[in-house]
C-alpha cells in the first residue's frame, strides 16, 4: 500500500484556492513529497490549472515522468476536480456530452503515464441528486467501457450518496475497473458510518482519500473531527483493502507544507499499522 498526498498540498496555495493544481510551483512537489516520506501524488486536472497541466501534452507527460523518476514519486492517480466546474450531472444530455469526452481524453492521456485510476468528483455543485442523475451518470460510464479496458485505467467514483443509494448506483456499473474511492472526511462530514458504508459497498472501495471533517463542516487536521478512523480502518481490514491512502487533510501554516505532511505521514502510517496486523 502506498500514501501519497493530494497536489498543490506541498506548496502553498495559490489564487487563495484551498486545492487546486499548483500552477507555479507543481514541479517543486516531487523533491518536497520525497523529502516526507511519501510514495506518490495524486494530480489534480481542473479548470484553473487546465491550460499549463502538463498532462495535456505529450512533452509535458514525459517531463513528469523525469521528474517521477528522478525523485522516485510515483504518479499513479488523478482527481479529476474539473467536473466540480463542469458536472456530469443534473445537466442536460447536450451539455454532458462534451464533459463525457473530456472524461474519455482524460483517461487516454493518463495511460501514456502509466496513471492506473481517474476519481471523478460527484460532489457538492456536482452531486448525484436523484435516481435520473444515477441513471445518466451509470449510462455515461457504461459507454466508457471499451475506452477503460483499452487504457487500463480504473475510474474511481466520490460520492455524497447515502449508502444504499450509493449502492445501488454501483448496481448500474458492473465494470471490475469501475469502484469506489472512499473519502473519510466526507463521509464523517454527512454523518455516515463506515461500517454501513463498507456493509453496502466495501469490496468495491478502490482508493481512499483521509482526511477528517466534523458533522456538517469543514476539514479539521486528522483527529480532530467526528471521522472514526478506528472503524474506519476495522471495516479496511475486513474487506483486505491494498490500494493507495491520499492525504487530504487541512492546511497548515503556509510555508511549513513540508513539517506539516511529514506529520500527517507518520500520523497516517501508524493507521496503516493496523492493516498490516490482520
Amino acid at each position: 500500500m502506498k500514501l501519497g498526498i493530494m497536489q498543490g498540498r506541498l506548496v502553498p496555495p495559490e489564487a487563495q484556492r484551498f486545492q487546486c493544481f499548483p500552477r507555479q510551483r507543481w514541479r517543486d512537489e516531487f523533491a518536497i513529497a520525497a523529502a516526507a516520506g511519501l510514495n506518490t501524488i495524486e494530480w489534480i486536472y481542473d479548470a484553473y490549472g487546465e491550460d499549463v497541466n502538463p498532462l495535456a501534452t505529450d512533452a509535458g507527460v514525459r517531463e513528469v515522468e523525469r521528474l517521477a523518476i528522478r525523485h522516485q514519486i510515483g504518479i499513479e492517480s488523478v482527481c479529476a476536480d474539473w467536473f466540480m466546474d463542469f458536472p456530469l450531472a443534473g445537466v442536460d444530455a447536450e451539455v454532458a456530452q462534451p464533459r463525457w469526452q473530456r472524461l474519455a481524453w482524460l483517461l487516454r492521456r493518463c495511460a501514456l503515464l502509466g496513471i492506473n485510476r481517474v476519481v471523478v468528483p460527484f460532489v457538492d455543485a456536482s452531486a448525484i441528486r436523484n435516481a435520473r442523475d444515477a441513471a445518466s451518470i451509470a449510462a455515461g460510464i457504461n459507454a466508457l467501457a471499451d475506452l477503460i479496458d483499452a487504457t487500463n485505467v480504473e475510474v474511481h467514483l466520490e460520492t455524497a450518496l447515502a449508502p444504499v443509494d450509493f449502492a445501488a448506483l454501483l448496481g448500474q456499473l458492473q465494470h471490475p475497473r469501475v469502484k469506489v474511492n472512499y473519502d473519510s472526511g466526507n463521509s464523517a462530514s454527512l454523518g455516515y458510518r463506515p461500517a454501513e458504508e463498507f456493509a453496502a459497498y466495501g469490496l468495491r472501495v478502490g482508493s481512499v482519500h483521509l482526511k477528517d471533517r466534523q458533522i456538517g463542516a469543514g476539514t479539521v487536521p486528522l483527529g480532530e473531527g467526528d471521522t472514526d478512523f478506528g472503524a474506519l480502518f476495522d471495516a479496511l481490514a475486513a474487506v483486505r483493502y491494498q490500494g493507495d491512502f491520499i492525504l487530504q487533510v487541512a492546511r497548515g501554516a503556509d510555508g511549513e507544507e513540508l513539517e506539516w505532511a511529514r506529520q500527517n505521514s507518520r500520523t497516517a502510517r501508524q493507521m496503516m499499522l493496523r492493516l498490516d496486523r490482520t
